[in-house]
């Protein structure tokens, strides 16, 4: 996992319903990856994740709120706090979680109306109003949890033609045509599962779908081709015996492949898989502590050596230093951020 971290900020999304600050920036030690918070806003209500433009100049954010909305700040200025370039512009849907950028637009997936969105981006990184909406429909067989759709993510796929979107409500991950956001397909994980967030392999040819209900990692093959997924098995997140209430949150894959790790809330623990050369095998290899509790998010920084949890009831960023040859995380520091939820860099 060789590299040279080149960003030198981190951007903390957090819950400013619960306490938290809103969006903090942080400077990055490149070396030992500890963080420095520098300034806060909470001029977006609960920024529960962020994504990055590709110059790294304008970040934006969903509004995590009954009338859901999406939001863009400038971030050019490093000794100011992040500034609005507008208003927030609402998503047509309720409570987004996650967000991405794809082919001119910023996509949104809207948990609690089950829905996705896409928001043109203009000149200047200034958010347009929704160009499409896709409502789905159904549900699973959790009696609470899966009443109705949930869309919990979206993600664009290492070609650029494809968006998958990952709904726990209707145990599905669909994907859809890009530019233009076209309706392509649905593929359906075991009922139950509540599948939540997903990675790619760098070789863009498997995809690890996380399930938050079944705390399981669904292993598929992605054909970039023709846009189709099939699911290949799923592996467990906790070793056997494990008791308790687990929900895992996300799935990262290092940037050479050779390990996936877990974060899973309730048992507050990071999970290490080596993986094979094939990418359709996971081997547990360790479990270690988050560093707090309800590890929200998981993200690998920039040069791959360190992994960062936001642990969003204890209220902090913890971040580890992977080791190269086993890929297991140890900790190496914290920060406090009162109910984080993501953390990007740029």
């Amino acid at each position: 996992m060789a590299g040279t971290d080149t960003a030198q900020r981190a951007y903390i999304g957090s819950f400013t319903s619960a306490g938290g600050a809103g969006i903090t920036v942080a400077s990055l030690d490149a070396e030992s990856g500890a963080l420095r918070p520098r300034h806060s806003t909470d001029a977006v209500a609960n920024p529960s994740y962020l994504a990055l433009s590709a110059g790294g100049d304008i970040l934006y954010a969903v509004c995590e709120t009954d009338d859901g909305a999406a939001a863009a700040l400038s971030v050019a200025d490093p000794a100011r706090p992040p500034a609005l370039l507008a208003d927030p512009v609402s998503v047509r849907g309720a409570g987004p979680t996650h967000l991405a950028l794809a082919a001119g637009h910023l996509l949104t997936a809207n948990y609690v109306s089950g829905s996705v969105t896409a928001l043109p981006v203009r000149d200047g990184g200034v958010l347009g109003e929704p160009t499409a909406l896709f409502q789905d429909e159904g549900g699973g067989p959790h009696p609470e949890r899966q009443r109705g759709p949930h869309a919990h993510a979206v993600r664009p796929d290492p070609s650029g033609r494809w968006l998958l979107t990952v709904d726990l409500g209707t145990d599905a991950v669909r994907s859809y045509g890009l530019p233009g956001l076209r309706p392509h397909g649905a593929v359906r994980m075991r009922p139950g599962s509540g599948p939540r967030h997903l990675a790619f392999h760098p070789r863009g040819d498997r995809v690890y779908v996380i399930n938050e209900l079944e705390p399981t990692i669904t292993i598929c093959r992605w054909d970039a081709a023709d846009g189709t997924l099939e699911p290949l098995g799923e592996t467990p997140v906790l070793p056997d015996g494990f008791a308790g209430e687990c929900f895992p949150s996300e799935v990262v894959v290092s940037g050479d492949g050779r390990f996936v790790w877990a974060a899973a809330r309730g048992a507050d623990t990071v999970t290490t898989f080596a993986l094979d050369a094939s990418g359709d095998r996971l081997d547990p290899v360790a479990t270690t502590p988050c560093g707090g509790s309800w590890p929200r998010d998981l993200v690998l920084g920039p040069s791959g050596r360190h992994l960062y949890a936001a642990n969003e009831r204890s209220g902090d960023i913890t971040w580890f230093t992977v080791d190269d040859a086993t890929g297991v995380p140890g900790r190496a520091g914290s920060i406090e951020a009162p109910a984080a939820s993501c953390v990007v860099f740029g």
